[in-house]
């Protein structure tokens, strides 16, 4: 059974004082109810503490949205793998669109920042995702192909059951073109693409690696869609973005997961 994990990336949002007041908010609105999937919650690097210490002992998870490729240096502004673990954090963002296409980070970068993650032993969600230029031009296959392979290359799965270093990785698909733009993704094209994703890994990695890779959609999934969309075969849970921002929208995004779709 695949794990289904949920995660909130908040972007430049939220300071301190209102991390406090969402977690509340949240963790009130899910009291009382067993999600099926894992919650991760993705504050600003600013709020990374105090998330850390109101969610101890907690089952929702912290996430980091971004690091840097090197222990330590000249690096105004970033933060390292072994800063994150320090706080006791799990989770790290790696590769999002904002990321690629605002600060510049090639699928070379995102790569070095996966295998310097997975060496401090921080989960990876990884994203990635084709363009509208790139839909509309026909290559979301080869985009999406190549972006898999130069991210995840070199890394190390077992047999009988263990993964490796893989299974610290959750792939997070971000049609880039259904973002902001008026466009859509429907349920039925997010599973084309995941199933695209699986494929891929189960070709770099064997089938039951594959078979057992968490994959996130991260196109604007909402209450309104969002159990359309996790009820794909092969949709996992979701990296949720302005829907994540909102307690009572983020809660009822996890509420819609389905319970067995896996078993």
């Amino acid at each position: 059974m695949r794990k289904k994990i949920i995660a909130a990336n908040w972007k430049m949002n939220k300071d301190v004082n209102e991390t406090g007041q969402f977690i509340s908010s949240f963790t009130s609105e899910m009291k009382g109810y067993d999600s099926p999937a894992e919650v991760v919650i993705c504050p600003p690097f600013t709020s990374l503490s105090e998330a850390a210490k109101l969610l101890k002992g907690s089952v929702i998870k912290v996430g980091a949205q971004n690091l840097h490729y090197e222990d330590d240096g000249a690096y105004t502004g970033e933060i390292s793998a072994r800063m994150l673990t320090s706080m006791g954090i799990p989770y790290v963002i790696v590769g999002h669109s904002e990321r690629r296409q605002y600060f510049g980070e090639t699928d070379e970068i995102v790569a070095k920042k996966v295998k310097k993650a997975l060496s401090a032993g921080l989960k990876v969600i990884l994203c990635i995702g084709e363009t509208l230029s790139e839909r509309d031009g026909g290559v979301m296959e080869k985009v999406l192909e190549r972006q898999v392979k130069v991210a995840l290359d070199g890394l190390t799965v077992h047999s009988a059951g263990s993964f490796g270093q893989l299974a610290s990785i959750v792939v997070a698909y971000e049609p880039v073109w259904a973002i902001g733009t008026g466009r859509n993704a429907t349920p039925e094209q997010a599973e084309e693409s995941h199933a695209f994703i699986r494929a891929t890994v189960s070709k770099m990695f064997g089938k039951e690696a594959a078979d057992n890779l968490t994959i996130q959609y991260g196109g604007s999934m909402k209450p309104e869609n969002s159990a359309q969309l996790l009820s794909q075969p092969d949709v996992d849970g979701g990296l949720i973005g302005g829907a994540g921002l909102k307690p009572d929208s983020f809660a009822k995004i996890v509420k819609s997961c389905p319970v067995d779709k896996h078993a």
